[in-house]
């Protein structure tokens, strides 16, 4: 869970800005919060080359747009680890955690590919504070449950926990 040192806001022209914690030890006292929502974002074949590009996934499903036509989703899709990526993308849209002296993500639990994302689709992420400890020196490590929602449908396309680590200022 990125944290933005100088305040600004990453990305998007959101009108809700993110959930904002005032140091690693005010996470603790918010554990089940709703961290609300980030701004939508379209998945285009652009992007969805791009990481094929760097990960290597050329499968058709993902890149020829012609065979997916004919396939099981009449499109092109998203490759689930390309939904995956964009929790880090997501994430500063809901939390920002200040005086840190840095932030750093530990990992993920839990993690559901629940619903394709087709091409030209928009998505956002839905967050909510799960999971918060104290750690050695004052640091918090926190777990969020990032849903990614796919605009017109029911079904989410990823369910993801992410887990960080946020340390005080000395």
């Amino acid at each position: 869970m990125p944290s933005c040192p100088d305040g600004d806001y990453p990305h998007g022209d959101s009108t809700e800005m993110p959930t904002v914690f005032n140091g690693p030890s005010e996470i603790l006292d918010n554990i089940g919060e709703d961290l609300g929502t980030s701004d939508w974002l379209e998945i285009t074949q652009e992007r969805i080359n791009t990481f094929a590009d760097a990960t290597g996934d050329y499968q058709w499903i993902h890149v020829d747009a012609e065979r997916a036509k004919q396939g099981p989703f009449g499109t092109t899709i998203a490759h689930g680890y390309l939904t995956l990526s964009l929790v880090n993308y997501f994430l500063p849209q809901l939390v920002t955690v200040e005086n840190i002296s840095m932030g750093v993500n530990y990992g993920l639990d839990r993690v559901r590919f629940t619903s394709p994302v087709p091409v030209g689709s928009k998505i956002r992420a839905r967050g909510e504070l799960t999971k918060a400890d104290e750690m050695k020196g004052g640091a918090v490590q926190c777990t969020v449950r990032v849903t990614i929602e796919i605009e017109g449908s029911d079904r989410p396309a990823c369910i993801a926990d992410a887990i960080s680590r946020f340390f005080p200022t000395e």
